[in-house]
């Protein structure tokens, strides 16, 4: 079971302020070390930092921009509908932990995170591979909401879904 709190009409400091009260699916990841772009230590920082962090870059940005388009080739691929979430889950039984989620699947127990990779690193995606901090990120969103499963899609710039 987990608590909602609408993101529909947040500012992004508002989100960030929200986002710094949990431990979210990006951070279990770079808490476990094995996001190459984010330490345990730079996760506890933000986490108890005062200040509001907002450390964005442009393939953050990248990733933000084209997260509908991700979410509309997932769409066509799997043949599955898909809606924003626009709310942020806390866990009623860990509330430390919370979900940021991409997209929720219509008529299935799942949601569905967004990636968006450079070709140079295509190779961390070959044969259908999901780098682990995204299976990690997947997994504590299902722990979190409870949904029962979690699809990964990826667009890989200028080369492939």
């Amino acid at each position: 079971m987990c608590t909602t709190i609408s993101t529909a009409h947040m500012s992004r400091e508002d989100w960030l302020r929200l986002r710094q009260s949990g431990i979210g699916g990006s951070d279990a990841g770079a808490i476990c070390g094995l996001n190459p772009y984010v330490s345990p230590m730079s996760v506890y920082r933000d986490k108890t930092c005062e200040n509001v962090s907002d450390t964005d870059n442009e393939a953050m940005r990248q990733g933000r921009d084209l997260e509908d388009y991700v979410a509309r080739r997932f769409s066509e691929a799997a043949g599955l509908k898909v809606r924003r979430s626009n709310m942020l889950y806390r866990s009623d039984e860990y509330p430390f932990m919370i979900a940021n989620v991409d997209r929720l699947v219509v008529g299935e127990d799942a949601g569905l995170e967004c990636k968006t990779a450079s070709a140079y690193s295509a190779d961390k995606w070959k044969d259908g591979t999901v780098p682990m901090h995204y299976l990690i990120q997947a997994a504590h969103y299902m722990a979190v909401t409870g949904r029962k499963a979690w699809y990964i899609a990826v667009v890989i710039l200028g080369k492939e879904y």
